[in-house]
C-alpha cells in the first residue's frame, strides 16, 4: 500500500518502524578511502527530530550509528560536516520550501539544536542549511575539493529528502556517495526503502554502519 501523501505546510506526525534490512543491491561498487571520503550528518536538530515518537528506538539506533561513524572518522582524521537549518528564515530566503513545509523553525533556540548524542565537536565543520541538498548554497563541495575529498558518507534525516538529493547532487558532481542505510531515519519504512533503492539504483552505493566501519 502507498504512504498517505503528506499534508502541505508541515511536518508530518512519525509512527515507529524497523529500519530496513532488505534492499535493492548498490549498482556502483566504489573503494572507500580514509584519504578521499568526508562524513556528513545531514539535519539532525531537535526541530526534525521532534516528529518522532518519544524514546524512539529508530532514532536511538540511528543516533548511535552516526555516532560510531563520526568516532571512527575522527580517529582517522576524516572530515566531519554538519548541516543545520537556521531558526526564523526570512521568507525571501526560505524561497519556495515555505509552499511545501511552512515557515520552518521558530525563533525557539531549542529548535535549532544538534542532537546531544552528536553534538559537533572539535574540528567539525556546521555549514548552514537553506535547501535539500546540502550542497547548495554552502561552501561543502567546494571545501572538500581542496582537501582533496570526493567521497562522501550520507548520514541524518531524512532519506527521502535532503539525504537522498545530497547524495544525486554529490553524484552529479563526480563526488562518490556513500549511503548509510541505518543511519538515516525517515517518515515512514517505505519511504526509507524508497529512498535507499533510489540511491543505490541511480546515483550511490547502499551499505550499513558495520559494513562502513569495516571497510575504514
Amino acid at each position: 500500500m502507498a504512504d498517505a501523501p503528506l499534508e502541505a505546510g508541515r511536518l508530518p506526525v512519525v509512527e515507529e518502524y524497523d529500519l530496513p534490512r532488505e534492499f535493492l543491491p548498490s549498482r556502483a561498487h566504489w573503494a572507500l578511502e580514509a584519504d578521499r571520503v568526508a562524513l556528513l550528518i545531514h539535519d539532525v536538530q531537535r526541530y526534525f527530530l521532534r516528529i518522532y515518537p518519544p524514546g524512539s528506538r529508530l532514532i536511538a539506533e540511528v543516533l548511535r550509528n552516526v555516532a560510531a561513524l563520526r568516532k571512527r572518522c575522527d580517529e582517522l582524521g576524516i572530515p566531519v560536516f554538519y548541516t543545520a537549518q537556521t531558526p526564523h528564515q526570512d521568507p525571501r530566503e526560505r524561497g519556495l520550501q515555505a509552499d511545501l513545509w511552512g515557515p520552518g523553525m521558530g525563533a525557539d533556540p531549542e529548535d535549532a539544536e544538534i542532537a546531544s548524542d552528536v553534538s559537533p565537536g572539535e574540528g567539525h565543520e556546521v555549514l548552514q542549511k537553506w535547501r535539500y541538498s546540502a550542497f547548495q548554497r554552502s561552501t561543502l563541495h567546494s571545501t572538500m575539493t581542496a582537501d582533496g575529498r570526493d567521497q562522501l558518507i550520507v548520514t541524518g534525516v531524512y532519506a527521502n529528502i535532503g539525504c537522498l538529493l545530497t547524495a544525486a547532487d554529490a553524484f552529479m558532481r563526480d563526488v562518490q556517495p556513500f549511503f548509510i542505510v541505518d543511519a538515516v531515519a525517515d517518515f515512514t519504512a517505505a519511504r526509507h526503502v524508497a529512498a535507499v533503492d533510489y540511491v543505490a539504483q541511480h546515483c550511490g552505493q547502499t551499505m550499513f554502519t558495520s559494513e562502513l566501519l569495516g571497510r575504514l
